[in-house]
């Protein structure tokens, strides 16, 4: 897909999502999901197959990928998964070039938040032990484990940052990314390094690239 880079280029607010995007977690996610599968006799996950049924909300994947929740609660199936995740996202680490790019933006002048659909306290944790937190003026997460989506945080976040929404782009991973920036009228850049396909990807319009290595050649030319 031919890079509309104006579209972003002039932005000075950054919005950062944190699964996928910045935190390398897809085979963690993979292999969590699979524990749960595997337990219950279903058929279990590779990572291509992930990357083109993975969605928001998460409970409508959980369902795609033989769930029933008339036989148990989508809760107990949310909480179990999450029991596993942060048992193994110990084993996950950043993607290549995060700290390069979040450095590069901060000395470019330009504020940076994280907008999450993890819990808020495990994400301050999780930001924290990646050393990443002073790149970041404020770090938004849920109140909870479900994982229902972003817009609602999203409104409030541009709400308390205050950011001018024609100067804003949020860099996700995901078509749900895409879905909360066209909501909220800001700019969107996605990556095709996360928790969805790059065909996927492809379908919302926005400009996508394959990882973070190319993401001074979208903002580069308006510091």
């Amino acid at each position: 897909m031919k890079l509309n880079i104006e579209s972003v280029a002039h932005c000075r607010n950054i919005i950062w999502d944190w699964n996928g995007t910045l935190l390398n977690d897809l085979d963690v996610c993979v292999n969590s999901i699979n524990l749960l599968l595997e337990k219950r006799n279903l058929s279990t996950l590779d990572r291509l197959k992930y990357l083109d049924i993975f969605t928001f909300p998460v409970k409508d994947y959980y369902e795609t990928v033989g769930f029933n929740f008339n036989e148990e609660s989508y809760e107990t199936v949310a909480v179990e998964f999450m029991d596993h995740y942060f048992n193994l996202v110990k084993t996950a680490g950043l993607h290549p070039y995060v700290e390069k790019t979040l450095a590069w933006f901060r000395e470019s002048g330009r504020e940076q938040i994280i907008l999450s659909a993890m819990e808020q306290n495990e994400l301050n944790r999780l930001v924290k032990e990646y050393g990443i937190e002073d790149f970041f003026t404020n770090v938004f997460g849920i109140s909870d484990h479900l994982a229902h989506g972003k817009l609602d945080l999203a409104t409030s976040a541009i709400e308390i940052t205050g950011f001018n929404r024609e100067e804003t782009c949020l860099i996700g991973d995901t078509l749900h990314d895409a879905e909360v920036a066209n909501k909220l009228g800001i700019k969107c850049l996605l990556i095709a390094d996360g928790h969805q396909s790059e065909v996927r990807l492809n379908e919302s319009g926005f400009p996508v690239i394959r990882n973070l290595a190319e993401i001074q050649n979208i903002f580069g030319n308006n510091n």
